[in-house]
């Protein structure tokens, strides 16, 4: 009787892994074809590089200040600095709350664990020009800016 049970389960989930086969892969083809994808390729990277990415924004608690970031440098909470997963070092970005659209142009000096989302740990100098100090978290968008424009 067991197997029975078992054998009528396995056929129901394969039964749901075929009909759910199709739905994945129907987009993926659809963007492989047409020639408007190919001729909008080089434009769509700039205009996601002004418009930037939205992820979280927390702020360094107050037992960070004076220790070594990895960068070498020291937090100063007095500084608008910032740690971001991947983004270099000495890259300047511009962060827009969008809560309230206050913004701040931040230096990346520290490395925080990388997420999911998009996210970056602001000191609490950026944090309290953005608007969000004592809150502890807020949605922002975050904008690398070019060497020519910083």
């Amino acid at each position: 009787m067991a197997s029975l049970n078992l054998r009528g389960t396995l056929t129901i989930c394969c039964m749901i892994g075929q009909l759910l086969s199709p739905v994945q892969t129907l987009p993926l083809q659809a963007e492989e074809t047409g020639p408007a994808s190919t001729t909008q390729g080089p434009a769509a990277p700039e205009a996601e590089e002004t418009a930037g990415v939205e992820g979280l924004a927390t702020y360094y608690a107050n037992s960070y200040n004076g220790k070594r970031t990895n960068s070498g440098h020291r937090y100063d909470p007095a500084k608008l600095t910032a740690a971001h997963p991947t983004l270099p070092h000495g890259t300047r970005v511009r962060v827009i709350n969008l809560a309230n659209n206050k913004q701040v142009t931040v230096t990346i000096n520290d490395r925080c664990r990388s997420r999911k989302q998009p996210f970056i740990d602001l000191s609490r100098a950026a944090a309290k020009q953005l608007g969000f100090l004592g809150k502890g978290i807020t949605r922002v968008r975050i904008i690398p800016l070019n060497e020519e424009s910083g």
